[in-house]
């Protein structure tokens, strides 16, 4: 059984869970602790490819990333580079339809906690950034921890926008469920099983060590208090 599946997926959604790890606890720190006109409607388009079919996002993305579209024109010119039928479009894909988890759990974990002990210590003397990773990063951990968990899982398994944008290519951009689908439209149900049964295993593996290691943080929590 070639692995070139396996190993296409975890890299483009490890590459995708990093991006949209940093760039969702970036945007939700802003946007949860600023109040400015307009913030309803950019936390609606932040949040909407949640519910946006995925064909929709990978149509959206088509026309952006296009040889014809905005962007796409512009990297085909300037850089001599294309994203559709690439697995750099798949990385994309990815990236746009896990970024709401990510968002949603970060700005729930940076509500969560009483925003007088960052006051406390800005008061004496720490910095922006220090009250970030020395209070802030910390507190909210828990529920980062759960978001980074849940956009590689949702990385991993995406397949309508990935399939829009960067197509079916074997050993290019053939990812886990791209190859389930597949494998069943031309009848090979061995192949279509194996890779079921790999990412169950693999999505079961994520969420069962999450629920460890969140289990174990509350015990310690409660033997120290």
């Amino acid at each position: 059984m070639d692995l070139t599946p396996l190993f296409l997926s975890l890299k483009i959604a490890g590459i995708a869970t990093v991006f949209v790890f940093i760039t969702g606890v970036f945007l939700a720190r802003i946007v949860t602790r600023n109040r400015f006109p307009g913030k309803r409607i950019i936390e609606s388009l932040l949040m909407l490819p949640l519910v946006l079919p995925p064909t929709v996002v990978g149509f959206g993305l088509l026309f952006l990333f296009g040889n014809n579209g905005p962007i796409g024109k512009l990297l085909l010119h300037w850089f001599d580079f294309q994203v559709v039928f690439t697995w750099i479009g798949a990385v994309i894909a990815a990236i746009v339809v896990s970024f709401p988890l990510m968002y949603q759990s970060a700005a729930a974990s940076f509500q969560k906690y009483d925003r007088n002990i960052e006051n406390a210590a800005r008061t004496m003397g720490a910095s922006g950034w220090r009250v970030f990773w020395t209070i802030s990063f910390p507190l909210a951990w828990p529920g980062l921890l759960a978001g980074l968990v849940l956009t590689f899982a949702r990385g991993l398994g995406e397949f309508g926008a990935t399939l829009m944008i960067a197509g079916y290519i074997p050993n290019k951009t053939e990812t886990i469920p791209l190859s389930i689908y597949f494998a069943v439209e031309s009848g090979n149900r061995e192949a279509a099983l194996f890779w079921v049964i790999s990412i169950l295993l693999i999505g079961f593996a994520a969420i069962l060590w999450l629920n460890w290691w969140s289990e174990r943080n509350i015990l310690r929590f409660s033997s120290n208090d």
